[in-house]
C-alpha cells in the first residue's frame, strides 16, 4: 500500500519555456549563431533531467528566431522529454518587436490555460538592436497575464548588445541582464537558465511570481580558449 506524501498528492503543473534567438546577420560573426546552437543542444540532456526529478512542473518547450520577421521554430508547444534542437542560421535584420509580439500572441488566454500553471519563462538572446519596433511589441507581451507574469530572462552576447533593451524586456530590476563574451560564458548561462533557473521558478508559487531575487550564478573561471565577441 502506498504511503500518501505529508499534506497530501504534489500537483504538477504546466511550465512554458521559450527561447527567443536572435538570427540577424550580425550573429555570424565571430560564430555566435554556432555557439548558441551548440549551447542549447549541449544543454537539453541536462535540461530533460532536471525536468525528470521535478515533481512540480510538466514542462513544455518552443524556440523562436527572428531577423527579417519571426518565425516559430517549432509552431506548437511540445513537451520537453520529446524537443529536439535544430541549428539556427543568421541572416538579415533584427526584427525583435515582432518576435514579442507573436510570443504575446502565445501567452494569451487560450492556448494558455487561465489559471494552475507555473508562471512561463521566456528567454532573450541577441547580440545587437531592434530595427523595428521593440517597443510595440514588448508592450503587446506585458499587457497579456501571463505575459507580465513570465519570468523573462536576457543574455545578451557580445558587447555590441543593446543591454538597455534587455532591461526593458526583463522589467525587473532585481534581474540583471546576462553578458556573455565568449561562447564559454553563453554556455554556462544557457545551462543556468535551462536548469537551476527553472528548478527555482518551479519551487515559486505560481499565481504571479515575478522572479523576485533570480540572479544569475557567477561565471566560472574560462580556460582562456574562448575567443572574445
Amino acid at each position: 500500500m502506498t504511503t500518501p506524501m505529508p499534506g497530501g498528492p504534489t500537483e504538477n503543473k504546466p511550465l512554458h519555456f521559450i527561447w527567443i534567438c536572435d538570427c540577424s546577420g550580425s550573429m555570424a560573426a565571430d560564430g555566435k549563431i554556432s555557439s548558441l546552437n551548440d549551447a542549447i543542444r549541449q544543454t537539453l540532456p541536462e535540461m530533460k533531467k532536471t525536468a525528470e526529478n521535478n515533481p512540480f512542473a510538466t514542462i513544455f518547450v518552443r524556440a523562436i528566431k527572428f531577423s527579417n520577421g519571426a518565425e516559430w521554430i517549432n509552431n506548437d508547444p511540445i513537451p520537453l522529454k520529446n524537443f529536439s534542437w535544430f541549428d539556427l542560421e543568421a541572416d538579415g535584420v533584427t526584427d525583435m518587436g515582432k518576435a514579442l509580439s507573436m510570443v504575446a500572441d502565445a501567452m494569451k488566454i487560450p492556448p494558455m490555460p487561465a489559471s494552475r500553471a507555473i508562471a512561463p519563462v521566456l528567454v532573450l538572446l541577441s547580440d545587437g538592436q531592434p530595427t523595428d519596433n521593440f517597443d510595440a511589441g514588448l508592450k503587446k507581451l506585458l499587457d497579456e497575464q501571463w505575459g507580465k507574469k513570465a519570468v523573462r530572462i536576457g543574455i545578451g552576447i557580445g558587447s555590441d548588445t543593446d543591454f538597455d533593451v534587455l532591461k526593458k524586456f526583463i522589467n525587473n530590476p532585481e534581474i540583471p541582464p546576462c553578458k556573455a563574451d565568449n561562447a564559454h560564458d553563453l554556455i554556462s548561462y544557457i545551462r543556468w537558465a535551462s536548469t537551476t533557473l527553472i528548478k527555482d521558478v518551479t519551487e515559486r508559487k505560481s499565481d504571479g511570481s515575478k522572479g523576485d531575487g533570480i540572479t544569475p550564478p557567477p561565471l566560472p573561471v574560462d580556460n582562456g580558449n574562448a575567443p572574445v565577441w
